[in-house]
C-alpha cells in the first residue's frame, strides 16, 4: 500500500496529494446574500489559517433564489461532495412579492435540509440567519422574523445547526449599519468579513480559533 500511495506521490506530487487529501470543502448554497456577498474568500483565508489546513469555499446560489429554486438545485450541492454546506433560502421567500407562505417556507426547508442529509450523511450542515433589513428592503419583507424561525425549527428538529447573525449587526449604531449595508439587504464584502465571519469560524472550528 505504501508503494501504491508513494507512486500515486512522485506522478501527482506529494504535497498536491496531501493537501487534495486534507482539503476541506464548504459549499454557500443560497440567495444573493450568498450569490453577490462577497464573504466567502475571508471565510477561506481565516478558516485555512486558523485549522492550518486547505478550504475550499464554492457556492451554489443565485440572486432572488428562493427554497423553490433550492428544491431544484440540490444536485448541485451534492456534486460538489462539501464537508460542509452553508444555507440560508429566507430572505425571498419572505418577500410579499414572490407569494411563499411561511408554511411552505418551512416545507421546503424541511426537504431541503432531509434530503442534504440523507444524500450527505457524513456533511455538516449549517443553516443561517444573515442580516437585517431596512429601507425598502425592510418594507417587503414584514414578516421576515417568522420565516428564519421556522427554518430555525426546522434545522433543531434535524438536530443540526443554525447560526443566526443579526444580533452582531444590531450591536452596530444604526449609522454604522447604515454604512455596512448601504442598500438595505447586502453588507458590503468587507463589513461581512469584519462582522459575520469571525462567528462563523469559531462555529465551523468548535471554537479551536479562540484558544
Amino acid at each position: 500500500m505504501r508503494s501504491i500511495l508513494l507512486g500515486v506521490a512522485i506522478m501527482f506530487g506529494a504535497h498536491d496529494v496531501m493537501a487534495s487529501a486534507s482539503e476541506l470543502k464548504i459549499v454557500s448554497f443560497g440567495t444573493s446574500l450568498t450569490d453577490i456577498g462577497g464573504w466567502q474568500p475571508a471565510l477561506q483565508k481565516q478558516l485555512s489559517s486558523c485549522l492550518n489546513r486547505e478550504v475550499k469555499v464554492t457556492k451554489v446560489a443565485m440572486s432572488g433564489a428562493t427554497s423553490y429554486w433550492a428544491k431544484a438545485h440540490l444536485d448541485s450541492v451534492v456534486r460538489e461532495k462539501p464537508d460542509i454546506v452553508l444555507i440560508e433560502f429566507y430572505a425571498n421567500d419572505a418577500t410579499l412579492h414572490r407569494f411563499v407562505s411561511v408554511a411552505a417556507s418551512r416545507k421546503n426547508m424541511a426537504y431541503i435540509l432531509d434530503e442534504l442529509h440523507k444524500r450527505l450523511p457524513d456533511a455538516r450542515i449549517i443553516a443561517m440567519a444573515m442580516n437585517p433589513f431596512s429601507g425598502i428592503r425592510g418594507v417587503v419583507r414584514p414578516f421576515v422574523d417568522d420565516y428564519i424561525e421556522a427554518h430555525k425549527q426546522e434545522a433543531q428538529n434535524r438536530h443540526l445547526e443554525f447560526v443566526d447573525f443579526r444580533g452582531l449587526w444590531m450591536q452596530l449604531s444604526p449609522a454604522e449599519r447604515g454604512q455596512a449595508i448601504p442598500d438595505g439587504a447586502h453588507p458590503k464584502p468587507e463589513a461581512a468579513a469584519r462582522i459575520i465571519i469571525p462567528e462563523l469560524v469559531d462555529r465551523i472550528s468548535d471554537s479551536v480559533c479562540k484558544q
